[in-house]
């Protein structure tokens, strides 16, 4: 089955062209100027095509917590974001740290339909930080990456034998880097704005000896390593200077970080409160120069959906956490493109070619005799985000009344249409 995009801005690897794209079967078969082909025809005429987004950073919940989101839910707001592919962490009930439930998630997701989604596996069993996961065969039943999201290894010598048990298996380590003794309990950054609200703050350098310590790991071994959700302007540095010596390491971070200071915790509402916090205006602007610059290689979510009991209580008790993958690509769009902050064929790298790179799948780009993941835009719509309106179940966002730009329009996963809107 045959389906044509005609009229649009394609972006590729090469950069923004104005041609048509034909897809065949799950495959892009051809990108060229008037393209005549009797299928089924996507008039982009005035809009973009961009490879579909890929978040290797995202909470689906299932299983166990699908109250807050579930993996046909996370999809369709997945979808509905221009995301074709989705790496889930494993933080579920019971935790992804054996081939039974990376088995599940697997087969969960080939039942809905929607986008590819490829389990994360725990680094330890329970997430608990002592003896390792069944790694070799979490990484057979499909598992793409290990991480103990939420938490950090606290035992440096069992982050060790993980990153080299792992690299055997050619996984990569995504860390959490968090210092939970320094954290003591802290809920937002500490500084100006924590004296003022009297909500117990956490030190950058929380975050910034574990970034730290997985850098010198991955030095001593020789082995890859991957940073999550980077907040401070000092983690930037650190990993600047690693890249600078050679060191393997890759790092992501999240719309929030090069939007938003920690000025927004100033109205106690709980749908500012995400782990790492949002931080200051100096550490905002190193994430933008990061991203700029290629120290920080990739722009996530950690899509992390609540349901309205977790979140609609006192600030300190309240779940970490904000739902972004519907939000995503507009805001950094937003932010970044239209600010002139960087180009739209940069930011797809970030969104989609990089990601892909980093875990080794495929997609990303779009080229001849790829596949065929594919998001329409509408650059030049203008909406207001509205969290009520969200197709996850987690409606928590800080982004409430944001204008931004960049509507998606279709998503297509293997040539498929998953998404009209």
């Amino acid at each position: 089955m045959k389906l044509l995009i005609k009229n649009g801005t394609v972006v590729t690897p090469a950069g923004e062209v104005k041609a048509d794209l034909l897809i065949n079967g799950k495959t892009i078969e051809k990108i060229a100027p008037d393209i005549s082909e009797n299928c089924k025809v996507i008039d982009a005429s005035g809009k973009h095509v961009l490879p579909g987004i890929i978040d290797i950073h995202v909470h689906l919940r299932e299983p166990g917590f699908e109250g807050k989101e579930d993996i046909e839910s996370g999809s369709k707001a997945a979808v509905a974001g221009g995301v074709t592919q989705v790496c889930c962490m494993p933080n579920t009930n019971p935790v992804c740290d054996n081939a039974v439930v990376t088995t599940y998630i697997k087969h969960r997701a080939e039942e809905v339909g929607l986008c590819k989604i490829h389990p994360i596996g725990s680094i330890t069993k329970g997430e608990n930080g002592e003896s390792l996961s069944d790694i070799g065969k979490m990484k057979s039943a499909g598992a793409v990456a290990l991480s103990d999201d939420g938490k950090s290894v606290g035992n440096s010598q069992v982050m060790r034998l993980a990153m080299e048990y792992a690299n055997d298996f050619n996984l990569k380590c995504l860390c959490h880097c968090e210092d939970k003794n320094l954290v003591d309990g802290g809920v937002v950054n500490e500084g100006c704005n924590s004296t003022l609200t009297g909500l117990k703050g956490s030190p950058r350098a929380a975050e910034d000896i574990m970034i730290a310590r997985e850098i010198a790991l991955s030095e001593s071994l020789d082995i890859p390593v991957h940073i999550c959700h980077v907040s401070t302007y000092s983690g930037v540095d650190i990993i600047r200077s690693a890249k600078a010596r050679g060191v393997k390491v890759t790092a992501e971070t999240c719309p929030h970080y090069f939007i938003l200071t920690d000025d927004i915790i100033t109205s106690y509402d709980t749908a500012t409160k995400v782990n790492p916090p949002v931080r200051e205006e100096k550490d905002r602007l190193a994430i933008i120069a990061g991203l700029q610059d290629g120290t920080l290689d990739c722009i996530v979510t950690d899509h992390a959906p609540h349901s309205v009991k977790d979140k609609e209580v006192e600030y300190s008790i309240a779940a970490f956490g904000i739902s972004g993958i519907e939000t995503s690509f507009a805001l950094s769009y937003t932010y970044l493109v239209k600010s002139g902050l960087m180009t739209l064929s940069e930011l797809s790298k970030k969104m989609s070619a990089v990601p892909a790179e980093i875990l080794g799948l495929d997609g990303g780009a779009l080229e001849e005799g790829a596949v065929a993941d594919v998001a329409v835009v509408d650059l030049s719509k203008k909406y207001v985000i509205d969290g009520k309106k969200f197709i996850s179940k987690g409606k928590n966002t800080p982004f409430n009344g944001f204008e931004v730009y960049g509507e998606v329009l279709y998503t297509i996963v293997d040539g498929t249409i998953k998404f009209k809107r």
